[in-house]
C-alpha cells in the first residue's frame, strides 16, 4: 500500500500452503495485503532456488510470484532525463535494489532507503556485480514529480523520502549515468525468517565487538553460525568500527553471500519443505516493479553462485562535512570509470575496479 509516497507494511497475508509431491496445492490464495519495502538478500537467493530447482518446484514458485506486489517505478521518471543504453550492453540488465530496515531501533521514520545497490547482470549471465552506494553519498537530487521537492544537493537517500521510488531511480541514473531496467525492494528487518528458513548462515566476523542493540550480543572474531535474529543484529552494527557505515555495508554484503551460498546448497534444493519455507518468507517480503518476472529472471541466473557474485562499493574520498551534515563524498573520477564499465557491460573492467 502506498500512502503519500511512503510505503506502509502490514502482515495481513494468508500463509501459502506447503508443496505436496513437488506441486502447488489447489486453492492456494492470498488476502489483499500492503507491500513491504525490501533489500537484495532474498531476491538473489530466490533466483538461485528457482534457477536450480526442478520444473515442478519452478511451477510452484511461479504460482507464488503472483502474490508478490508490483510497484510503479518508472512512470514518473521523465524519459528525456534517462541515460541511453549502450549498443554493447543491449542484453545486459541493471537492477536497482533498495532496502529499508523498518524495524531498526535507530530508524525512527522508515521513510528513507537505508541500502542502495546497483546490480549488474552481464549479457552472458555469467555472474553478477553488486555495487553499493552509501546512503549518505552527497549528490544532486532532481526535482520530484510533484514539483515540491528535490532539485537540490542532498544525501542520496533523501530522494526516496522526497519522491519515492521514481525519484530514487532518477537520482541513481543521474549519479551513475546507468539506465535502470528493474527495481526490487526488500525490508532488511524482515529477512530474519528467511535466514531461519535456511537453518542459519555462517559468517566470518572480522573483529570482536558488542552489539549496541538489545540483547547486546557479543560477536567474536572468526567463523560464527548465526540464526536470523543474530545475523540481522550483525548487519545493523556500524558505530563500533572505524569506517562506520562502510563496515555495515561490508557486513550486509557478507550476509547476502552467505544466504546465497546456503540457498544454493544441495540440501536446500533437495528439500521441498525447506524450499517452501524459504519461498513463503520471500513472497512476504519482496516487491518488484511491474515489468519484472522473478521466475523469468531466475532462469537466466541459474549459474550465479557466491563464487561469481562480486561486491563493490562506489569509490569515495571518504567522509566530509556539508553544513551541519556528515556526508560521504564520491570519488568522481573513479566512480565515473566504474559506472562507465557497467554501462558498457565491460565486465573485466568492473572486476578490475573491485581489486583496487
Amino acid at each position: 500500500m502506498e500512502r503519500g509516497g511512503h510505503l506502509v507494511a502490514d502482515d495481513s497475508t494468508e500463509v501459502i500452503e506447503a508443496v505436496t509431491a513437488g506441486e502447488p496445492k489447489k486453492g492456494t490464495h492470498k488476502r489483499k495485503r500492503s507491500w513491504k519495502r525490501v533489500l537484495v538478500i532474498t531476491l538473489v537467493a530466490l533466483l538461485v532456488i528457482v534457477g536450480g530447482a526442478s520444473a515442478a518446484t519452478a511451477l510452484y514458485v511461479r504460482s507464488v510470484e503472483k502474490s508478490i506486489d508490483k510497484v510503479d517505478a518508472f512512470t514518473e521518471v521523465p524519459e528525456e532525463s534517462r541515460p541511453e543504453r549502450e549498443a554493447t550492453a543491449a542484453k545486459a540488465l541493471n537492477l536497482l535494489l533498495l532496502g529499508s530496515d523498518s524495524r531498526d531501533p535507530e530508524n525512527s521514520t522508515g521513510s528513507r532507503s537505508d541500502t542502495i545497490i546497483v546490480a549488474h547482470l552481464p549479457a552472458d549471465r555469467s555472474g553478477a556485480q553488486l555495487i553499493s552506494i552509501p546512503r549518505d553519498t552527497w549528490v544532486h537530487v532532481p526535482r520530484a514529480a510533484d514539483g515540491q521537492n528535490g532539485d537540490a544537493d542532498a544525501k542520496i537517500n533523501a530522494a526516496y523520502a522526497w519522491g519515492g521510488i521514481p525519484l530514487m531511480v532518477q537520482t541513481v541514473e543521474d549519479f551513475t549515468d546507468v539506465r535502470i531496467d528493474h527495481v526490487v525492494l526488500i525490508d532488511f528487518g524482515g529477512f530474519q525468517q528467511i535466514v531461519d528458513a535456511l537453518g542459519g548462515i555462517d559468517i566470518d566476523v572480522e573483529q570482536d565487538f558488542t552489539s549496541i542493540h538489545e540483547p547486546f550480543r557479543n560477536f567474536k572474531k572468526g567463523t560464527a553460525h548465526m540464526d536470523g535474529a543474530t545475523a540481522l543484529d550483525y548487519a545493523r552494527q556500524r558505530y563500533q568500527f572505524a569506517d562506520g557505515d562502510f563496515a555495515r555495508i561490508r557486513h550486509q554484503q557478507q550476509v547476502i553471500k552467505a544466504i546465497l551460498d546456503k540457498a544454493a546448497s544441495g540440501g536446500m534444493l533437495s528439500s521441498p519443505a525447506s524450499i517452501n519455507d524459504f519461498v513463503k518468507a520471500t513472497a512476504n517480503s519482496v516487491s518488484v516493479d511491474k515489468t519484472l518476472s522473478i521466475v523469468d529472471l531466475a532462469t537466466q541466473m541459474r549459474n550465479v553462485r557466491g563464487g561469481n557474485l562480486t561486491f563493490l562499493t562506489t569509490p569515495t574520498t571518504g567522509t566530509g562535512q556539508v553544513g551541519d551534515q556528515s556526508v560521504v563524498l564520491a570519488d568522481d573520477e573513479k566512480a565515473k570509470a566504474l559506472y562507465e564499465a557497467v554501462r558498457k557491460d565491460a565486465v573485466t573492467d568492473i572486476l578490475a575496479s573491485a581489486q583496487k
